[in-house]
């Protein structure tokens, strides 16, 4: 059976990671995915590890979707693209604000064309405010959000950044989750609607669950964040490195008497997880001295025997090879007609009656440009047209390519 979005389509003319990421997910899940991509490309067809032309970063985006290029600076382009949007039922755009509205595919046309359209715009700050304008990559949003400062430990400590793009890709989850959401509302109405968020938004919404308690009571917000322990919960043993996160009373129980140290749960320091929190550099510190005295593996059968929460940290290398990513069937190999054998990961939801797949790797730039056109209602001479004037562009025919290669 087909994925829960099955019969959906979405015309998508995002680009780099926060749309692309956001209608992978969606395309995953069964939804037909048309990338509109302007004659340059997605900008992750250039740069980073690659293989015959094609990146890891666009694979890793861009699965199960087809590919045409417009150049919509010019009218015939644009044409066709509302021709496109009028069997669609989502439009995504990640453009800075104003920039569809000068490309003639602000929502007030495009809703012309497909009054029920879920119409999403994606932005770095929002399209009100200040900062509206201004140009918005992940490193940006993790500084202005306060996630740097969080990921440091103090305001008084240098910012330090996540070293991924965690801003990038939290949107693309809420996109496709808010996506959902507007289609499901316009089953129910029957009526279409602007959907839009920004990195800003994400990330706040992201943070404040666990990282803003202490800006949440109005008039109490501390002059100054106080600073979290010295000691993270990553803990070194004998041979390796380890997680542990002893939170209960009788985590921590199950902990001391692993450790061999039962004289914790005594001490008054560490009689409640208030106290435990309030001494956490002598309750960390002394867990960092009492694992150094075994290896890891000896120390996480021992903890998990005592349902003390722990693992191992493992390596890119590791992880993937682990048994219980084995388990979970969560790491995919695929052959790609281009880019050969791939690994990748598979769609995180399970659905036990629509299952997502991978039906078809990341498009060459132009792949399905004849195709869609065709499907259109284009004759030849029309897409002939097009293709001459370059409102559109389509990918080299394979026999062609072999035999540039060929020279």
């Amino acid at each position: 059976m087909p994925g829960p979005l099955f019969g959906y389509r979405i015309v998508d003319l995002t680009s780099n990671v926060s749309g692309p990421l956001a209608t992978m997910i969606l395309a995953d899940q069964g939804a037909e995915v048309i990338k509109v991509e302007s004659p340059g490309g997605d900008a992750t067809r250039a740069g980073g590890s690659g293989r015959n032309g094609l990146t890891a970063s666009f694979l890793n985006n861009n699965r199960n979707k087809r590919s045409i290029v417009l150049d919509l600076k010019k009218p015939a382009a644009v044409e066709v693209l509302l021709r496109l949007v009028a069997g669609a039922d989502v439009f995504v755009q990640n453009f800075r604000p104003g920039v569809a509205e000068r490309l003639g595919v602000g929502e007030d046309r495009v809703r012309a064309a497909a009054p029920r359209i879920v119409y999403v715009s994606i932005s770095g700050f929002g399209e009100i405010g200040p900062y509206a304008d201004r140009p918005a990559y992940d490193p940006v949003i993790q500084g202005f959000s306060g996630l740097a400062t969080i990921q440091a430990g103090s305001d008084e400590a240098r910012p330090r950044l996540l070293r991924t793009i965690l801003p990038d890709k939290l949107i693309a989850i809420t996109a496709s989750q808010a996506i959902t959401a507007a289609l499901l509302a316009r089953e129910r109405s029957g009526e279409g609607q602007h959907v839009r968020l920004s990195m800003l938004e994400a990330v706040m919404a992201f943070l404040w669950p666990s990282d803003m308690g202490s800006q949440t009571f109005v008039g109490g917000e501390p002059a100054r964040q106080e600073p979290l322990s010295q000691h993270d919960l990553i803990y070194q043993t004998a041979d390796g490195y380890m997680t542990v996160a002893a939170l209960t009373d009788r985590q921590w129980a199950g902990l001391a008497r692993v450790v061999g140290h039962p004289e914790w749960i005594c001490d008054a320091r560490f009689a409640t997880p208030a106290l435990r929190q309030q001494n956490i550099e002598a309750r960390l510190e002394l867990t960092q001295q009492a694992l150094l005295a075994r290896p890891a593996a000896e120390w996480l059968d021992l903890l998990s025997a005592e349902g003390v929460p722990c693992g191992p940290v493992l390596t890119r290398n590791e992880v993937i090879r682990h048994r219980q990513l084995g388990a979970l069937g969560l790491v995919v190999e695929t052959e790609h007609p281009q880019a050969g054998r791939l690994r990748q990961a598979r769609a995180a939801a399970r659905f036990s009656r629509t299952p997502s797949e991978i039906r078809r790797g990341a498009p060459v730039l132009g792949e399905h440009t004849r195709e869609i056109l065709a499907e259109l209602g284009c004759s030849r001479d029309e897409i002939a047209a097009l293709l001459a004037e370059g409102a559109a562009v389509a990918a080299r025919e394979p026999a062609a390519v072999a035999a540039a290669d060929g020279k």
